[in-house]
């Protein structure tokens, strides 16, 4: 049975999980303006909601099944929607949410990253 909504993943094991090299996929679904403010410290796929119209054809390019993918914002609301979609639309699709967002990154993983 497809899950219809994404597992969740605290800030601490999502760090553990890119410490260890394993292959995944980052969705960061913030704003221009909000990574601007506090961008994620690593490499991911920007794929801002308001702009859906400009990604949504290339989504099968741009991800892959072969990868867990773990979908990022602010609080992890909008993540957390995003993964339920995205799970919708592929079956195959192992998605993460990162409870709590790029906030609880900054409190838990990196104080460095501002907050806002």
């Amino acid at each position: 049975m497809t899950p219809s909504s994404p597992q969740s993943i605290s800030a601490k094991d999502l760090h553990a999980w890119l410490a260890s090299g394993s292959a995944l996929q980052l969705v960061d679904v913030r704003e221009h303006s909000e990574l601007e403010i506090a961008p994620f410290p690593g490499q991911v796929e920007h794929l801002p909601l308001s702009e859906s119209n400009l990604w949504l054809s290339d989504l099968p390019a741009r991800l892959t099944s072969s990868k867990p993918i773990v979908v990022i914002c602010h609080a992890g609301i909008r993540s957390r929607n995003f993964g339920c979609w995205l799970l919708e639309q592929g079956p195959d699709y192992e998605v993460w949410n990162l409870e709590g967002g790029i906030h609880a990154w900054s409190v838990d993983v990196d104080p460095s990253v501002p907050r806002y």
